[in-house]
């Protein structure tokens, strides 16, 4: 399939990292973060025409060394992870390995630092010009923290991404995560660090692991107003995800005002996934990334780093969502009504024997309420918005009332 040519829209030069070899991140059979998810995505988007766009550079990762990952883990924590890899009968829980959530596997330590390689080597391609976007779908692992693993995450790849700009001379970061759950591990990573922003948009705490991501939590001593969370009620929508996204995120971007943007894209919000409780479309998820794409180029002349996360409905709504994504990405958005591909539907029945969504969309009414409009004390979305904003907003000069 042949995409039709984005004729006002610049070429901006994009890598993708994709190789097969990225799906060696394998839990083993019944867990959800199934690898599978990968594959159909990669076949996705090379069936819509995504991967063959002059503009577009497919890039293979390497396996991030130790140097690499002990920029943002502890060596003991990088060594655990070693041992559990070469001997999982005998991994070590208090680093949150061999656990129902992450149970070691032989070749894990080498499996998740390829995945991790994959977000260094979008900033890699940032930092040297080669590319003004990049996209690694299969990372977005944003639970592992400096010394455990947590949440299907073993290190984090979005938190080594953010720490490789810093090191390479980027000045601000804005990391923005609207995964279904709290993106705890790079919110703790960089706590006390001014020169990162980090923004969750999540399901609350109080119904969905980790149970963390309030909004009063804020940053440490040195970097207050650095940590931002919008914790939305369960069964939150379309209307009310993105009436939360937009009266949060683009005020606090714009105050920030960061040279490069870094995003998780988990798509576990979608009505359909089996692990949480939110109700938002692929047609929702596909506007963020775009309003994302929008703040990059406005605030940082494009500069985006975006990245997979969650998504637990494997055949119908990961490989969608993250197609949108690389085409936002590329500047070659596909349109919602746009037809998957026939020949990756049959693909798709023969090898798992499901029916897929033939269109690219859902058809959802993607239409919120603008905050201007006026706060409702009486909706549990709006308290939410207003218990953000009261906390963080006057840490950037910003009225929480209006701005």
């Amino acid at each position: 399939m042949t995409l039709q040519p984005g004729l006002s829209l610049p070429a901006l030069p994009t890598t993708v990292v994709w190789d097969a070899a990225m799906t060696a991140y394998n839990f083993g059979p019944g867990h959800p973060m199934a690898p599978e998810r990968l594959e159909l995505t990669a076949r996705l988007a090379a069936s819509l025409g995504l991967l063959d766009l002059a503009h577009v550079t497919l890039s293979a990762p390497d396996v991030a060394d130790d140097g690499e990952l002990t920029t943002v883990h502890s060596p003991d924590f990088v060594a655990a992870v070693r041992r559990a890899s070469d001997n999982p009968a005998a991994a070590d829980q208090s680093y949150g390995l061999g656990t129902e959530d992450d149970p070691a596997f032989a070749g894990m330590h080498e499996a998740a630092a390829r995945l991790a390689g994959g977000s260094l080597l979008a900033a890699t391609s940032i930092l040297d010009g080669s590319a003004v976007r990049a996209v690694n779908f299969g990372g977005g692992l944003h639970h592992a923290s400096r010394n455990r693993a947590s949440g299907f995450c073993v290190y984090n790849d979005a938190a080594l991404a953010v720490r490789k700009l810093l090191d390479g001379g980027v000045q601000r970061v804005a990391y923005i995560d609207v995964d279904a759950h709290h993106g705890d591990g790079t919110q703790s990573i960089f706590w006390d660090d001014a020169r990162v922003l980090t923004i969750s948009l999540h399901e609350t705490g109080m119904s969905l692991f980790p149970g963390t991501g309030f909004a009063n939590e804020i940053g440490g001593p040195e970097a207050r107003g650095s940590a931002v969370n919008v914790a939305l009620p369960a069964g939150t929508g379309d209307a009310g995800w993105l009436r939360a996204f937009h009266a949060v995120v683009p005020q606090l971007v714009g105050a920030f005002a960061p040279e490069v943007i870094v995003s998780q894209h988990g798509c576990d919000s979608h009505r359909l996934d089996p692990l949480t409780h939110l109700n938002v479309s692929v047609d929702g998820q596909r506007e963020a990334a775009t309003a994302v794409a929008s703040l990059a180029a406005r605030y940082c002349g494009n500069r985006w780093i975006a990245t997979g996360g969650g998504g637990y409905h494997i055949t119908g709504v990961v490989p969608r969502t993250w197609s949108h994504l690389i085409g936002i990405a590329a500047n070659r958005p596909v349109p919602l009504r746009t037809p998957v591909p026939e020949a990756w539907r049959t693909y798709v029945q023969e090898r798992y024997g499901v029916d897929t969504p033939e269109s690219m969309g859902d058809d959802a009414d993607v239409w919120w309420r603008s905050w201007e409009v006026g706060f409702d004390p009486n909706d549990d979305i709006d308290r939410t918005v207003m218990a953000t904003r009261k906390e963080v907003f006057p840490l950037y000069g910003l009225d929480p009332w209006f701005d």
